[in-house]
């Protein structure tokens, strides 16, 4: 006798069959149905190449979305550098050398050209290369729920190390068995997310601020005013996606990199061409050696010239990457280096205006219409890292590090396009005590590069071990990358962090607050799942509850919700004990989001069924990516229900030894796992096992017409016709939902802090956030709750 024992996968001893011209992996005799339906995938599903007309939509989409804010730093850059005066006059050129060749190695070389293609799948940001770190070494993820058929789906795209790159191996292999790497990893992670939700605090503040300072006469009160109502504005509205908010928004930030560009030229022919000699870069060693300290301290100004580079990588879901390569090339980066040099050349006969460069540098019979395209483009800048912070909490989700919110996808075109409500009011809420609060541009200036040039360090860091474990890189380009870009970054991260009590403190305490969140749910969340696993429902007890005459068989198909994706959940029993009954059909299902994008529709459905077979017990994993989205009860329902007898038909035909025939079956043996023949002890040989009854549930209604004997139940394509009708009949009784509510405590035991963060921080997270069945989109009317409470 075989039982299906609960949290034993059954891995060992897979063997593999012919059926209909392919191989099938099975095991011990018994259909290994989550290898099997692992393997039921097309490899052409991998991520295809856009086309042109779509990637020149996307690029135009971009402008409006992504380059708003380094397109908008030249209204206060050269007044943050400059805020004690000019001194000398190759000052100008030492600084303006530091921008060019900052935006030409950071932006361009480094991001535009290397970062964009360490994406996971067309996603970016620090969660997609973590999540990458990943998918290539699961073992580095914190959570223990890997399958081996996780590495089956088409969307993985990760091809495993040659036996000659030792190097990669024995990195992967440190990181796996170093317990401390994998915290340090993932720590540098949420740090890396945390500092891109604290710019995107800061960002529409100084972006709106920096625009409407440029009313002239006007009250610093009025000012600050002015600005909260068009940051109210701004988020607004966000809910009607980017693609609708990208489109609206092109148009005036391509009018205003034309402007921008045109008045930049005008400025360098009428003041001083010579400006030009910026581009040797000896004026930047010029610059240090004359100004010593203060040239140091000068480079947290010369820095926000780059602020919002890491939202073009970050938002790499919402477009593509030979999108953003195009329009930055042709259009950001001329017009953003034309209008520096232009005011250089203002600057070098009217020094006196370096506080107010921007609009000082603006010829008369222009300045106003500059002045509202300005004021339009400042608050588009915002869009960026607002648009960057809905990606990455929505990656975030994935890992079990924030708690649960809403996840809108508001393109049906674009599948990275998302809003979330919850997140939009705690942004604009935040912005707008931020404005009241800070006033002025210069304050807030000091605070806002220190966010993002952590987020490049840290983008740096992973990019390195993603470049000698996965992209195998030699060891000279690596050691070039991390001595350029490492040392550049880290210098200005020194500088920016030399004005911490001006104001840098503010996103450091942003980004504690949300690392110390996301770091307390999913310790939970991991400990939480770590009791399951521990305490999962042995196969004996599963025998004893469906052999128990007090367990009632109920109409319907049950579909029993846990995060557990091997064994069957404790809730299980604690189920059981509370409501003493068992639909004619019972599911286990596991909802696991992947570390990657999008899972294709036929790679969704792992099932596994439980023994004994005739009491019709599955379990089913629904791996879902981070930007997948949940289905409508109904369509949910179906999917799961013809997944579910395909299960069957191929877990019949593969015991059987037959090909498949029938309808629906051309699609299903296409479908079919090709794998390498495994055999077990050598001899070739299958091993068939007998499956003993355990009381046989048989509801009269359904076998009196069906089958008259015991004997029929041995004829293969009778047992399967009949399991087929059953499971429609069974699904048209209706379906109910079962969710565990687990409230998780600290051990009596635990260290008062443990206790605090468990019991209160992480419950109070918890009951505030939405629930699981409102992410899940589980209909009320047919939710049972069992209550249940885990000690960690």
């Amino acid at each position: 006798m075989e039982v299906d024992e609960p949290g034993n996968d059954g891995d060992s001893g897979r063997n593999s069959q012919q059926l209909g011209g392919r191989k099938v992996s099975w095991t011990s005799g018994r259909a290994d149905s989550l290898n099997v339906e692992a393997g039921r995938l097309d490899r052409r599903h991998s991520h295809s190449t856009d086309s042109w007309g779509k990637t020149l939509s996307l690029a135009f989409q971009s402008i409006g979305v992504i380059y708003g804010d380094i397109g908008t730093s030249p209204l206060y850059v050269y007044s943050s550098t400059f805020t004690d005066g000019i001194k000398h006059h190759d000052d100008i050129l030492g600084v303006l050398s530091l921008i060019m060749y900052t935006i030409l190695l950071l932006p361009m070389l480094k991001y535009v050209f290397i970062v964009l293609w360490a994406n996971d799948n067309g996603d970016g940001g620090t969660f997609a290369l973590y999540s990458k770190i990943c998918k290539y070494s699961p073992k580095v993820s914190l959570i223990p729920n890997q399958l081996p058929e996780d590495m089956e789906l088409s969307n993985y795209g990760i091809v495993p190390p040659s036996k000659e790159l030792k190097r990669s191996e024995k990195i992967k292999e440190f990181i796996e068995r170093s317990g401390f790497s994998k915290q340090i990893l993932f720590l540098l992670t949420i740090l890396g997310t945390s500092m891109v939700m604290g710019d995107g605090v800061l960002t529409p503040s100084i972006s709106v601020l920096s625009a409407v300072v440029g009313i002239p006469h006007l009250h610093s009160d009025a000012i600050v005013w002015i600005s909260v109502v068009i940051l109210v504005a701004l988020f607004a509205v966000q809910g009607f996606g980017t693609d609708k908010v990208g489109f609206t928004f092109a148009p005036i930030i391509s009018i205003w990199f034309l402007f921008i560009s045109g008045i930049g030229l005008y400025n360098i022919i009428n003041h001083d061409v010579g400006i030009l000699r910026a581009f040797n870069p000896k004026y930047i060693f010029n610059y240090f050696e004359r100004n010593g300290k203060q040239g140091w301290i000068s480079l947290g100004g010369i820095f926000l010239c780059i602020t919002g580079t890491e939202a073009m990588f970050a938002d790499l879901g919402h477009f593509n990457v030979h999108a953003i390569q195009i329009s930055f090339s042709t259009m950001v980066l001329p017009a953003i280096l034309l209008a520096y040099s232009g005011q250089a050349a203002y600057l070098s006969k009217h020094s006196e205006d370096v506080l107010n460069t921007f609009y000082a540098s603006i010829p008369h019979k222009v300045y106003w219409p500059m002045f509202v395209v300005a004021v339009a483009a400042a608050i588009i800048a915002s869009q960026a890292m607002i648009s960057a912070t809905y990606a990455i909490i929505s990656q975030s989700l994935t890992l079990g590090c924030f708690p649960r919110v809403k996840v809108v996808h508001t393109s049906a075109k674009y599948e990275g396009q998302v809003y979330i409500p919850e997140i939009n009011y705690v942004l604009m809420i935040a912005c707008v005590l931020i404005t009241l609060g800070f006033k002025t541009t210069t304050k807030l200036g000091n605070a806002y590069g220190i966010a993002v040039c952590f987020v490049m360090v840290i983008t740096t860091s992973m990019l390195t071990l993603i470049m000698l474990m996965i992209w195998k890189t030699s060891i000279w380009k690596v050691a070039l990358f991390v001595i350029v870009f490492g040392l550049i970054e880290l210098l200005y991260l020194s500088s920016v962090l030399y004005k911490f009590t001006q104001g840098g403190y503010l996103p450091l305490l942003l980004s504690f607050f949300l690392m110390t969140m996301m770091g307390i749910w999913h310790y939970v969340h991991k400990h939480k799942y770590v009791y399951e696993v521990r305490n999962k429902v042995s196969a004996d007890d599963v025998q004893k509850i469906v052999k128990n005459p007090n367990i009632r068989r109920v109409p319907g198909i049950g579909l029993l919700y846990s995060e557990l994706v091997q064994g069957i959940p404790p809730i299980f029993r604690h189920f059981v004990n509370n409501v003493p009954s068992i639909n004619h059909i019972l599911i286990f299902v596991s909802i696991k989001r992947m570390p990657i994008g999008k899972v294709a529709p036929e790679e969704r459905f792992l099932f596994r069924r439980i023994k004994p077979k005739e009491y019709r017990m599955f379990r089913c994993v629904v791996r879902l990516g981070y930007n997948d989205v949940n289905e409508s009860p109904a369509t949910f329902e179906k999917q799961i229900v013809d997944n579910l007898i395909d299960f069957i038909r191929q877990e019949h035909a593969m015991l059987q030894g037959r090909p498949i025939h029938g309808e629906g079956d051309e699609r299903l043996q296409s479908n079919i796992l090709v794998t390498d023949i495994g055999r077990t002890g050598g001899s070739g040989r299958y091993a068939i096992h007998v499956e003993e009854s355990l009381q046989p549930y048989n509801d009269p209604a359904e076998l009196s017409s069906s089958l008259t004997s015991t004997e029929n139940l041995t004829k293969p394509h009778i047992q399967q016709s009949f399991e087929e009708e059953f499971v429609r009949n069974v699904m048209d009784e209706g379906f109910v939902y079962l969710l565990g509510e687990s409230k998780v405590i600290a051990k009596k035991d635990s260290s008062f802090l443990k206790r605090f963060v468990v019991n209160y921080v992480y419950d109070f997270l918890r009951k505030n956030f939405r629930q699981g069945e409102e992410v899940m989109s589980i209909p009320h009317s047919r939710l049972v709750r069992v209550g249940m409470t885990y000690e960690i």
